[in-house]
């Protein structure tokens, strides 16, 4: 795993290094491609690797899922749901200006989540009694079609598309539609995204972000609590 995490973060930064290159289009959008498909499950783009989400699954029961946690006191189920929402916030409300996949196929009462937003703002308290009621192949299914739906949108970008700034009416309708709540510790992600770009969102929220909240999760599924 850690020579895998090693080729990753190597990868990242040859990715970081020619996202905007105009003449490395076809090549940025494979390894963008490539990288997300390692923070997913294996069965969300196809690959025959075994994935950093994989290797989470691997032996994973419902208490340590819903009741282990990491140093921050996040458990594996709030890690999932927040990654899970970040991209798909992003990647559809600011990158493809569409609908989020949340809001389709009665997703949100599938996972039987209490919240609808990244749950930035949450306690450790709130987050051990948000993780009980959360279904986990539910949550599961919701990280496949998120990631799929993201896929389609990324083969679609060009050079203009990725160097446009995130759009201020997409940033207000997310605070609109409560993806991110307008309260101290969360809405500072609506400053952080207006000065990004739409590399800058694949290079966070598609790819990087889901790593360290992967990390995170594996520090909880390994603790001794």
């Amino acid at each position: 795993m850690d020579h895998k995490k090693a080729h990753w973060n190597s990868q990242q930064k040859l990715l970081r290094g020619i996202i905007l290159k105009a003449d490395q289009l076809e090549l940025a959008l494979k390894l963008c491609l490539e990288q997300h498909a390692m923070v997913h499950t294996a069965e969300m783009s196809g690959i025959k690797t075994v994935t950093f989400e994989d290797q989470l699954w691997e032996g994973l029961d419902q208490i340590t899922f819903r009741s282990k946690t990491n140093k921050k006191g996040r458990t594996i189920a709030y890690g999932l749901w927040h990654s899970t929402r970040i991209e798909d916030i992003t990647l559809n409300l600011l990158v493809a200006n569409d609908k989020q996949v949340i809001n389709r196929a009665n997703w949100l009462e599938r996972i039987n989540s209490s919240i609808y937003d990244t749950g930035n703002a949450m306690t450790a308290s709130e987050i051990i009694e948000f993780s009980q009621g959360i279904n986990m192949e539910e949550l599961r299914n919701y990280r496949i079609t998120v990631g799929q739906k993201t896929r389609e949108i990324i083969q679609k970008l060009d050079n203009s598309a990725l160097k446009r700034k995130v759009a201020a009416e997409s940033l207000q309708l997310v605070l609109e539609q409560g993806a991110v709540l307008n309260v101290e510790g969360a809405k500072w992600l609506i400053d952080y995204w207006s000065k990004r770009n739409i590399a800058g969102i694949l290079l966070g929220p598609a790819t990087r972000h889901h790593l360290v909240h992967l990390n995170e999760s594996f520090s909880a599924k390994n603790s001794r609590k």
